[in-house]
């Protein structure tokens, strides 16, 4: 019969099983990618190669997995906000020390040895927020708790888009994943999609003002609806007509817009005392909010944005409008590369796009595309079901956690890495903007590869500890 004190001390090997061959794996693609028809000479030769670094970090990460799983279990709680606070000194430095890669100053280089700080940050984030919110068992309702909480999140976040590092500051919305699971209200979630969904529409059509109209449109239907008389309707449309031709000619769409907003305001008002006055307040509330963000998100596009990100964002939403020889380049062919592969692939090592270089940065942002190329959809589709497979076994490990701490952990870490996902390969096929995120455990990258490594090395070790806390 297994004793508590045994039972407390076993590492989940599942977890530990799929972590070796997502590991595995990358390595090999770091190396199908870059084999050629040289022969390498020497093992010192093959070292100097992408894949002998990869396989560098490699060692690296699997000596502090080990070394993880001898420190006292209590370390990473005791210490979470000391780390944090050395992640966010190290977000400060990188700004005025760092080395600047692909137009981003996020890089600490010191000889052939490169790391990100925004990687670290991630890592020590999650801890925070998992020692703020369990070991003290705050209550997430409470706006003074919430303040602190966000943060947290958006401290780190914020010091990533100085960098300016986009994509690196995006993996941030992942903890509202766990803040979810922790009791934060999903009406707050829901408003924060629909305003991104606002921005992307916003971004992806010439006039802002036909986004902004359509809105007015399916605000005053909405308003219309919930009074019982439409005197009020005919009235503002008679004096909105009047003045907006009569004063403003050609711009008379402005003088609609503002006038249409400031009528909704003031029948709200009036109706006040109505039943659906909670309502109709929201629904005013709200086209107002929503005409800021159209307009505000127009104006910074104009700018505020670097040529080269309106760029990236020419190429998300609205490809005609860029040069298929310029930046779109990138995900053309990754879109070819993937599409080659056909559904059983080309084989192991038989990527041709791949292997002569037709896919920029194929062995970090566009590593997905040697897989899709020599594994073909059933290859593809195996890697999601891995990564899948990861995701669902760490969520298992955070419920059956006693600590609050362990199991919002979890849940960080967890967010963290279906976001790298989700934006990795949306990424490679055109569905997400490229803002170069790497695939976790497979992308190459040193500092990327090291810091998921001690993610799950932590998470290993507070499972195992479970029936000790």
């Amino acid at each position: 019969m297994t004793s508590r004190g045994e039972r407390s001390k076993k590492i989940d090997y599942i977890l530990l099983s799929m972590y070796f061959a997502l590991v595995a794996l990358g390595a090999l693609m770091i190396y199908a990618t870059t084999i050629s028809d040289d022969p390498i000479t020497s093992y010192s030769a093959f070292l100097k190669t992408a894949a002998g670094n990869q396989i560098i970090w490699v060692g690296i990460s699997l000596f502090a997995l080990a070394v993880i799983q001898l420190v006292d279990w209590k370390f990473w709680q005791i210490s979470a906000f000391p780390i944090y606070l050395v992640s966010i000194i190290l977000l400060v430095l990188v700004l005025f020390f760092g080395v600047e890669v692909r137009g981003n100053t996020s890089w600490f280089r010191i000889g052939s040895f490169g790391f990100q700080p925004s990687e670290i940050a991630k890592f020590a984030t999650s801890l925070a927020l998992a020692s703020y919110l369990g070991a003290y068992n705050t209550d997430i309702k409470r706006s003074s708790n919430l303040v602190i909480i966000l943060g947290l999140i958006f401290l780190p976040a914020g010091l990533i888009l100085l960098q300016p590092d986009a994509g690196s500051a995006l993996i941030f919305v992942s903890f509202f994943i766990l803040l979810y699971r922790e009791g934060f209200s999903f009406t707050y979630i829901g408003v924060g999609l629909v305003a991104a969904i606002i921005l992307v529409i916003t971004l992806a059509v010439d006039d802002v003002n036909i986004v902004t109209l359509g809105l007015i449109g399916i605000t005053t239907t909405i308003l219309t609806t919930l009074f019982k008389t439409r005197f009020y309707w005919i009235v503002s449309a008679i004096i909105v007509l009047f003045f907006s031709f009569y004063f403003w000619g050609e711009n008379s769409w402005k003088f609609i817009l503002l006038s249409n907003s400031i009528i909704l305001s003031i029948l709200a008002t009036v109706h006040y005392v109505n039943k659906k006055a909670r309502i109709i307040t929201f629904t005013v509330m709200a086209l107002l909010l929503s005409i800021g963000i159209i307009y505000s998100a127009d104006y910074a596009f104009d700018n505020f944005l670097k040529p080269y990100q309106q760029e990236r964002i020419y190429m998300w939403l609205r490809p005609e409008k860029c040069d298929p020889k310029g930046p779109l380049y990138n995900v053309i062919q990754s879109k070819l590369a993937i599409s080659s592969g056909g559904v059983t692939g080309k084989g192991l090592f038989q990527g041709t796009l791949t292997k002569l270089n037709y896919v920029p940065q194929q062995l970090t942002d566009f590593i997905f595309c040697t897989i899709g190329e020599e594994h073909g959809f059933i290859g593809s589709l195996g890697l999601i079901g891995v990564f899948l497979a990861l995701l669902l076994r760490i969520l298992f490990i955070a419920e059956r956690q006693r600590s609050n701490f362990s199991r919002i952990y979890a849940y960080g870490i967890a967010g963290i890495i279906f976001f790298h996902v989700f934006i990795n390969v949306g990424m490679t096929m055109g569905l997400v903007p490229t803002i170069g995120v790497p695939l976790p455990f497979i992308s190459k990258g040193g500092s990327s590869l090291f810091t998921f490594t001690v993610m799950v090395a932590v998470l290993l070790k507070l499972d195992s500890r479970r029936y000790s806390i």
